[in-house]
């Protein structure tokens, strides 16, 4: 069994240079998985038994959570998303810490505002997967100053702009498989 996390290869790729009857195994675990909080995406090949399955998720699961596909096409998906992902939450951690220097707060006390809101919006999140809308939703009070905040990213089109980072973070996993 190849139980493979690097991020271009495709399994019939793995197999081209090992052989044919090769047991592969791909999968895209994220950098959260350092700090055993990650997700990783994971398709199996058609020749993999359960019991190999089931050992690659023992393996993965050290690193956090695992989900597994049907299509392995749709692992570059996974990398635009779970793989990519964290850069984009780090951006909007630095983001978010630019903001609160710029309108006065030290250095040190922004950084540790944005960073410690994201870890607990996070954990809330985390804890209640699929319900980012509606923990938006509870804290946006009808005209207060989140719902003045989510008009201003509205209008600055961010669901485009991040729909258009992922489509861009996608294309490149399947040139990476190509090369």
């Amino acid at each position: 069994l190849l139980l493979s996390i690097a991020a271009g290869p495709t399994m019939g790729l793995i197999r081209e240079h090992l052989g044919a009857a090769t047991t592969v195994i791909r999968s895209m675990p994220n950098t959260p998985a350092l700090v055993g909080h990650g997700i990783t995406g994971v398709v199996a090949g058609d020749n993999c038994s359960r019991e190999q399955k089931q050992q690659a998720e023992e393996i993965l699961m050290a690193a956090g959570d695992v989900v597994w596909l049907e299509d392995e096409s749709l692992m570059d998906a996974v990398t635009a998303i779970s793989g990519t992902g964290p850069a984009y939450f780090f951006l909007l951690a630095e983001a978010l810490a630019e903001a609160a220097r710029s309108m006065g707060l030290p250095a040190e006390t922004a950084d540790r505002l944005a960073s410690v809101t994201c870890f607990g919006a996070g954990a809330m999140l985390a804890s209640s997967p699929g319900e980012a809308a509606e923990l938006r939703r509870r804290v946006t009070s009808p005209g207060g100053t989140t719902e003045a905040a989510m008009r201003v990213m509205s209008d600055g089109r961010f669901r485009e702009l991040l729909a258009r980072a992922a489509e861009a973070a996608r294309e490149r996993s399947r040139q990476l498989s190509e090369e």
